[in-house]
């Protein structure tokens, strides 16, 4: 399994919404060789535009998971290592890769997002901005690179339904 992202990422960020932390605990026991959960409870992803993402192999092992069927957020897993790679979601214009999934040399965190909602008794480190839900620089880094992508969504279809059939 593997994907390629060409370019600068958006941002690098640790979200500590209630979504993400709930998937977390859903999606991967404790003790998983790849959590997706920082020790912090936070989730560390890498934003990057889905125009500048590539699946190189692996395609066919990636299953989405969602925490509810409705929902327009989708969290993507190799199912060879039962590891989760990206979060899509469906109106965005950018793919989170899991910063952890990331070979030597991820980029360094920026910035700690929806810390109003961490855990009890967990103290953030000072090292980047803790904002308690999202940031204007954030937003504007999102907004960005949108533009620069001519407003356009792009669709990533990789990952089948979870229980979906896997191809011959």
């Amino acid at each position: 399994m593997a994907l390629e992202a060409e370019g600068p990422p958006i941002a690098t960020v640790a979200c500590f919404c209630t979504s993400c932390q709930e998937a977390g605990r859903r999606f991967v026991p404790p003790g998983a060789a790849a959590p997706m959960l920082d020790p912090d409870g936070g989730t560390s992803v890498v934003l990057v535009r889905k125009d500048r993402v590539r699946c190189l192999s692996g395609e066919d092992l990636l299953e989405e998971r969602r925490l509810a069927p409705a929902s327009p957020t989708r969290r993507v897993f190799a199912t060879c290592c039962d590891c989760a790679m990206f979060v899509d979601l469906a109106s965005g214009h950018w793919l989170s890769l899991y910063r952890n999934r990331i070979p030597a040399g991820a980029p360094p965190l920026q910035m700690r997002l929806m810390t109003s909602r961490r855990r009890a008794g967990v103290e953030l480190a000072g090292d980047v901005a803790n904002f308690p839900g999202v940031s204007a620089r954030f937003i504007a880094k999102l907004a960005l690179a949108w533009i620069g992508m001519g407003l356009r969504r792009p669709r990533i279809a990789w990952g089948r339904p979870a229980g979906a059939a896997r191809a011959a």
